[in-house]
């Protein structure tokens, strides 16, 4: 075995490549490049479903100040015509919702109230973003500019001088499903609204967003519509408003907007707390804030624009969960009620499916006070509305994916120390998910079918079962969902035994290894199971029958918990060395690192999900497919997939190969670049392999990793020497493939030896993961 081994490291040392870079830093901080803002790029991913916005907004905000261009999300790169500047919207994800109050500048007789009717052109050579601001010049002449701050957004535009300068504000479109609406022109300065909509992937319940805009002088006319009509001088409708301004001498008009999902009181609230200030002071103040929040990394090495990569994914990966309680502390809660949050933040908008992989983990080491507060948020969701969120928008539930990823999200920030003080809470809400289903009364679905796991150890596949409620059935991705269930309950049985529940902990440590339940001896992968027990569906693993947007190659993987049993079920450590190998193309990859990850990887579309036998890096299933080998004895193969996957992020509008999911893919970047991954999420385990960056310097907060400062250095690391040779914790030798949030805590320096040629570093059983049992 250790010959073999050996003679494949030297293999792979001489046949790897890379199209990876990190170049030498001449002992310059990366400040040399100016501000760190000016690294960031907020067009990255705003073509081919990467599906990101461009717009303004400040870190976590409520307020993402962006165009719409038509897309389903908002804006679409290729597309020219902006149909309005709204005030919602998420990063990255695959449905459409928000875009709400469109608001656009025109000149002239107000005649069309439909946005895709009077949308202005315009061109990207006189367009430009940075992190809080976004600037355009439109084809009617006018120059429009937005800036942000937490739960406003600020507008400027630049008319011809005209006494016909109008702003629309339309309530009744948006990315959402219209509901209702209804439009107040208060004064000679003031409009309020009220919108209501529904929607996301399938209808959701309605919520309500209220809005009320200042404008920074009198206009001079103004009306309202419903519907095709236009009515001047109306201070009242159900369409929108229009205003008028004289700008033959004053060709400028600004105006704030503020935003609550609670009520027109705490609009006013938020306007008056957060407005006020002139555009440029806002726009300065929003670029501090992201200047202070992208300061937590600094890192050197690399082209520039590797750097842009890098930062602006970190930049994308801080745009979410937002900010959802108003400046007095009220919030709407999901039982529609109005709450306050005392001593917290109230955060919302609850991806979870995809952000327990990445983005959590990222979010508790370098944004962990912010990160409190959201886990917070979620166990209030629990006390305020009966259950723990799947996929939560705004004061909803959208029941969108499947499985249990409220689970390690929470036991994310348990086990990173975020959850002192409410840790029992937590784990009370916890408990009630993974042991029942949330009544028949509540909008959630929860884990749909824990009846069935519960009594079975599976979830089983009933693919054409009516929907119970809205949003997706876990019923409908049996062999996967049982997949999820299973990790999370290995990772709430190290809660339980970290809180003191003994018997709570062996019972979920049991269930963790009902993995084992839907794999399938005569095919050698995971498999659907029927209502009766038998496996269902073709055989094939890469159909994909019974998994959510993925297969079972894809999932093959999702055991973290428990890589040592994944193996034993494979047949052992060399049939599972060879199935990563054929997974990965990893003969092809050796040779062409990027042509593979984007031609062999990358199957057809961002929502090409199934008849898959390949890595996808563009979607959450397999994100920490490529750690796998860490625990197989092959640690130097994580490095070269990771490096190969790396190459798909780039700087440039399809710099994202798929949704961004409010910073999942984003996060992924960001923490594969730096070295530290999250391996077993919802635990706190961290991958190691070669950070593509001579350095990196981590900034941290004490009260949560008391270190204060983490240096991880690879000096040399390059297209050459990227193999891990030896890894030194604070001088000491290291010789496991992983560190965890009790190393992290204490530690200051992370140092890499690099080379041309893997090594015999992490090749020990000893060096994997440790089994979560």
């Amino acid at each position: 075995m250790r010959g073999t081994r050996r003679t494949r490291l030297c293999l792979a040392g001489v046949m790897a490549a890379s199209a990876l870079i990190a170049t030498p830093a001449a002992g310059a901080a990366e400040r040399t490049d100016g501000h760190l803002t000016d690294l960031v790029n907020p067009f990255i991913g705003s073509q081919n479903e990467g599906n990101t916005f461009p717009g303004a907004a400040v870190p976590f905000g409520m307020v993402q100040f962006s165009p719409d261009t038509g897309h389903f999300a908002g804006y679409d790169y290729t597309q020219n015509r902006i149909r309005g500047f709204s005030l919602v919207h998420l990063s990255g994800v695959g449905c459409g919702i928000g875009g709400d109050l469109p608001v656009l500048p025109t000149t002239g007789d107000v005649t069309q109230t439909d946005y895709t009717k009077y949308a202005a052109g315009y061109t990207h050579q006189d367009e430009s973003a940075g992190p809080g601001y976004y600037r355009v010049g439109l084809a009617s002449g006018i120059r429009a500019e937005l800036t942000a701050t937490e739960r406003t957004g600020v507008q400027r535009y630049t008319f011809p001088a005209t006494d016909k300068a109008n702003v629309l504000l339309n309530a009744t479109q948006s990315l959402h499903k219209a509901v209702s609406s209804n439009v107040e022109i208060l004064d000679d300065h003031t409009v309020r609204t009220a919108i209501t909509g529904h929607g996301f992937c399938r209808d959701t319940g309605p919520y309500t967003v209220y809005t009320i805009t200042r404008f920074s002088r009198p206009f001079t006319a103004y009306g309202t519509w419903d519907g095709g009509r236009v009515t001047p001088g109306s201070r009242s409708g159900h369409g929108g408003a229009y205003l008028r301004f004289d700008t033959t001498k004053d060709r400028t008009v600004e105006a704030t907007t503020a935003l609550s999902y609670v009520d027109a009181r705490g609009a006013a609230g938020n306007l008056a707390a957060e407005g006020g200030r002139s555009f440029d002071a806002v726009r300065e103040r929003a670029r501090e804030k992201w200047e202070d929040r992208l300061a937590g990394v600094h890192v050197q090495g690399g082209t520039r624009t590797l750097r842009r990569t890098f930062y602006s994914s970190l930049y994308r990966s801080f745009l979410a969960p937002n900010i959802g309680g108003d400046t007095d502390g009220r919030y709407s809660g999901w039982d529609r009620r109005i709450h306050h949050a005392d001593g917290f933040t109230y955060y919302q908008n609850w991806s979870l499916w995809d952000t327990y992989r990445t983005q959590a983990q990222l979010l508790a080491l370098l944004a962990p006070r912010e990160a409190r507060d959201m886990a917070r948020s979620v166990v209030a969701i629990d006390e305020d509305g009966g259950w723990l969120p799947k996929w939560g928008y705004g004061p909803v539930e959208t029941n969108i994916m499947s499985g249990d990823p409220v689970t390690p999200f929470l036991t994310t920030a348990y086990q990173a120390g975020l959850l002192k003080g409410f840790e029992e809470r937590a784990y009370r809400a916890l408990r009630k998910n993974a042991d029942g289903v949330p009544p028949a009364a509540y909008p959630g679905i929860g884990r749909e079918a824990n009846a069935e796991y519960l009594a079975h150890g599976f979830a089983p596949f009933v693919e054409k079962r009516p929907y119970a409620k809205m949003g997706d059935s876990d019923y409908h991705h049996g062999a996967s969902v049982t997949l999820e269930y299973a990790l999370a309950d290995a990772m709430l049985a190290q809660m339980a035994r970290g809180l003191g529940h003994g018997q709570d902990a062996a019972r979920y440590a049991a269930r963790a290894r009902n993995y084992r339940s839907v794999f399938d001896p005569t095919t050698g992968f995971f498999r659907a199971r029927d209502a009766s027990g038998a496996f269902t569906g073709p055989a094939d693993p890469a159909r994909g029958t019974g998994f959510h947007e993925g297969t079972a190659w894809q999932y093959q993987w999702l055991v973290p918990q428990d890589v040592p049993g994944m193996v034993r079920l494979i047949g052992g450590e060399h049939a599972a060395n060879d199935r990563l190998d054929s997974f990965f193309a990893y003969d092809r990859l050796l040779a062409d690192p990027a042509k593979t990850a984007r031609d062999v990887w990358v199957h057809g579309s961002a929502y090409d999900y199934y008849n898959a036998d390949k890595y996808n890096p563009m979607n959450e299933p397999d994100l920490i497919a490529p750690y796998t080998y860490l625990a197989t004895g092959q640690p130097w193969k994580t490095t070269d997939v990771v490096h190969a996957a790396l190459t798909l992020f780039t700087d440039g509008p399809t710099g994202i190969t798929g949704n961004d999911d409010l910073g999942t893919m984003s996060a992924w970047n960001v923490l594969s670049s730096i070295g530290l991954f999250p391996i077993q999420p919802g635990y706190g385990t961290w991958g190691l392999s070669t950070p593509v960056f001579d350095r990196v310097d981590l900034t941290l907060d004490r009260r949560y990793w008391p270190s204060g400062a983490l240096t991880i250095a690879a000096p040399g690391t390059s297209a050459t020497d990227r193999y891990i040779q030896a890894v030194r914790t604070d001088g000491a030798p290291h010789t496991r493939t992983y560190l965890t949030n009790g190393a992290l805590r204490s530690l200051r320096s992370l140092a890499f030896t690099v080379g041309s040629r893997p090594s015999e570093w992490g090749t020990s059983p000893k060096a994997a993961q440790p089994v979560l049992n």
